[in-house]
């Protein structure tokens, strides 16, 4: 699984559970329907799929299809590379 999800363009793929059972999963792709389809073409991602699915009793339809995407609206590095660039604007 862990092989077929790096194949499959998922970066930085994290999980974080609450104490109530929430379980938010973050992670980066280029193209999330290429990266979907690629985990959808594994044998592996058709038995996770099979085993989790009575876990994520609150989606409609299969588990790896119930991501809310959100927008970044803040990144660190983005605001530090933009005051880096602003400075050495106005000192040239």
């Amino acid at each position: 699984m862990l092989r077929a999800l790096k194949a499959s363009d998922w970066n930085n793929y994290s999980l974080f559970l609450r104490p109530d059972g929430l379980l938010i999963g973050y992670f980066e792709t280029a193209d999330l329907a290429s990266a979907q389809a690629g985990m959808a073409a594994t044998a592996v991602n058709a038995r996770w799929q099979a085993e989790m699915n009575a876990f994520f009793v609150a989606l409609d339809g299969a588990p790896d299809t119930g991501f809310l995407q959100l927008t970044e609206v803040f990144h660190l590095e983005d605001q530090l590379d933009a005051i880096s660039t602003a400075t050495e604007r106005s000192t040239s």
